[in-house]
């Protein structure tokens, strides 16, 4: 797929913004009907398709700059959330909100929000770890009344394995990635994401219980 323009991102973007005008408001405590929902659901993927274009542009133009000795500009950390690696080897990444619905399809932006964390680390800290197998525990943090997504099943998930499948795992077929969705009440409002050998799930929960070292 040919990269776009910033004419035809902006092009994009104002035809999203003109189906937004365009939708009727919703009459508080009435449940809107499926039709409007899919139009809500496609109004969205439009947004969200010309903010991951628009993102990709800005960074292109980023690694165009230099200074004024010739060296390129460092570009700044502008992503929600970071990456580390504990003492055991387990990949953490952190992401400032919690995961989207995933009602008609995948969230781009999440797949591309990790996919520039993980490639942020690499530049400042070095190589990332590789799984042959690997456990991936997603826990999101949450009370009440700031989850945004009731059921499991709903819950845009499918785009964290995406984005680590063929970098840091090299399948994510139901032997080579094991999945654990959880969810802890908390003040903080943010998903946890955590990426491990498969051998060490039973020490993961251990630590992450009351009984355990730490919880996060």
């Amino acid at each position: 797929m040919p990269t776009p323009t910033l004419p035809e991102i902006q092009a994009g973007i104002f035809r999203a913004y003109a189906l937004a005008m365009n939708l009727p408001a919703v009459t508080d405590g009435k449940r809107p009907s499926e039709s409007y929902l899919r139009k809500l659901e496609a109004l969205t993927l439009k947004y969200e398709a010309g903010v991951v274009d628009l993102r990709n542009f800005c960074e292109r133009q980023r690694r165009s700059d230099t200074s004024e000795s010739g060296k390129p500009l460092l570009i700044p950390n502008t992503v929600a959330g970071c990456v580390e690696i504990n003492e055991y080897g387990w990949l953490h990444i952190t992401l400032d909100a919690l995961l989207p619905h995933c009602r008609y399809a995948t969230p781009s932006y999440l797949s591309d929000t990790i996919t520039r964390l993980l490639d942020d680390y690499e530049e400042r800290r070095g190589k990332l770890p590789r799984f042959e197998t690997a456990a991936l525990v997603i826990d999101e943090h949450c009370n009440i009344d700031s989850r945004t997504v009731y059921d499991q099943d709903n819950k845009g998930y499918k785009a964290i394995p995406n984005a680590l499948k063929g970098r840091l795992i090299a399948d994510d077929d139901q032997f080579h990635l094991h999945l654990h969705l959880t969810s802890t009440r908390s003040s903080e409002t943010a998903c946890h994401i955590w990426l491990l050998r498969q051998d060490d799930v039973g020490d993961f929960f251990y630590l992450h219980s009351e009984n355990g070292l730490f919880r996060r």
